[in-house]
């Protein structure tokens, strides 16, 4: 993809520019294409599509019709049954069928850009924030700015769906905390309390090496996961502010504050899962269901790898303070959704259904199958909500600093082709942070152009 002074970090949308500690107080208190052969393709409206004459759900002066093709990365069994009933819905209310191409999650972020250069299919999933504005101004977006007229989400997440160019090119569906996640059970059965500090964490890491369990479950074959360790570090040790301005290329990664981070998640890798590389994010989430691993950095999507009758058994708390200055005031608060083709074959449908998915009614309907992350909508129902969302909304709420999660807060192109080699390079040769820094310092410099 072509690279243009207007993709430089410095002009471009951050999530610095939102109100942090509002960005997703609207969830806390209205509470975050494959083919047989495996490529990611659009189905491109397909032959039973309409353009329709207009939506009145999507802010047309008509009725949507035909079918409106939505490419997925709900590929998990959970969001994919979840995202398939709001869909059931919506054809029931409108008429309009969502014919629905799912693809690996992995797959389709790493095919993204292809698949949006190509024939994308009428809808998408996506995120919010940069990741949506990259898009965006490669005009690989539609503009759903006639959605957000009666939408029922808060103006923190209205400004996450705005491109630098004022327009919104996305729809919130909901959005969920990272955190250091730990059955309650084993806590109390072995006696261990949670950490505050980054020193009570490693005291209580060799405390469950002693009773025979992996401290920190870690799971990297994705390449992604790891990132959130790397965020977690770089807000306790050096702040909010230098995390964003490293990711927009303003600061440098081979400066003693980024190797300070690398070093300092060096000396946490004895209390990792071993063979991290060799496994997924899902399998790791399975060793600290069964108490094999005693606590694990992640989403609270790792809900969707309990069984039922355990999730009540699932707690967090914040990644502990290192550095007072900064104490535990930043979180990765992703928000996930939904954008829009720039030129869908049926547009009409495609603006009624995001209408739709915008709404508390979508998004209950979405939550009764996946209660592990927090509904957008101001009036999402919240009387149904489990401890669990009720912590995440609460914890979301209280954060002074909302990042959206280091692939989603950069460049694409320095996201996959840079930093998730290097971590997983540091994975396998931790002692080399130097060249790891410089190398990756290096391709900063060609990648981020004023």
């Amino acid at each position: 993809m072509p690279r243009t002074s207007s993709d430089s970090p410095s002009s471009r949308w951050t999530s610095a520019d939102l109100d942090r500690r509002t960005v997703l107080q609207g969830a806390a208190i209205g509470a975050v294409a494959l083919g047989s052969g495996g490529l990611l393709s659009g189905c491109g409206g397909g032959e039973d599509s309409s353009s329709g004459s207009g939506s009145s759900d999507g802010g047309g002066g008509g009725k949507a019709s035909g079918t409106v093709t939505v490419g997925s990365n709900a590929s998990d069994e959970i969001p994919k049954n979840a995202y398939q009933a709001m869909y059931d819905q919506f054809e029931k209310d409108s008429g309009v069928k969502a014919k629905v191409n799912t693809v690996d999650h992995n797959t389709f972020q790493e095919q993204i850009s292809n698949y949006l250069q190509g024939k994308p299919d009428d809808v998408f999933t996506w995120f919010a924030g940069y990741r949506m504005d990259f898009f965006a101004k490669q005009g690989l977006a539609g503009d759903v700015s006639e959605v957000w007229a009666d939408l029922p989400q808060s103006e923190a997440f209205k400004k996450a769906s705005t491109a630098e160019d004022g327009k919104q090119y996305f729809v919130p569906l909901y959005n969920y905390p990272w955190a250091v996640f730990y059955r309650k059970s084993l806590f109390e059965e072995k006696g261990y309390e949670v950490p505050a500090t980054l020193d009570e964490y490693k005291a209580l890491g060799e405390r469950m090496k002693a009773d025979g369990i992996t401290p920190i479950g870690f799971a990297d074959k994705d390449g992604w996961p790891a990132m959130g360790t790397f965020d977690a570090l770089n807000f306790r040790i050096n702040g909010y502010e230098f995390h964003q301005d490293l990711l927009a290329g303003k600061e440098a990664w081979d400066d003693k504050r980024v190797k300070e981070v690398f070093n300092t998640w060096r000396e946490l890798l004895p209390l990792h899962e071993e063979n991290a590389l060799g496994r997924t994010w899902q399998e790791a989430a399975q060793n600290f269901a069964n108490k094999k691993s005693g606590t694990y950095l992640l989403g609270s999507f790792v809900g969707q790898q309990f069984p039922e009758a355990d999730v009540a058994d699932l707690d967090f708390f914040p990644f502990p303070e290192i550095n007072p200055e900064f104490g535990t005031d930043t979180i990765d608060a992703p928000i996930d959704g939904f954008m829009m083709a720039p030129d869908p074959k049926n547009k009409e449908g495609a603006l009624a259904l995001l209408a739709f998915l915008g709404t508390a009614e979508a998004q209950n309907i979405y939550l009764k199958t996946d209660p592990n992350v927090v509904g957008a909508a101001e009036d999402v129902d919240t009387s149904g909500y489990t401890p669990l969302q009720q912590k995440s909304a609460e914890l979301i709420g209280a954060s002074k600093n909302i990042a959206q999660f280091l692939d989603r807060d950069t460049r694409p192109d320095f996201a996959s082709p840079v930093v998730i080699p290097a971590i997983q390079e540091f994975l396998k040769n931790p002692k080399d942070v130097d060249g790891i820094t410089k190398s990756m310092q290096q391709q900063a410099k060609s990648i981020f152009v004023d």
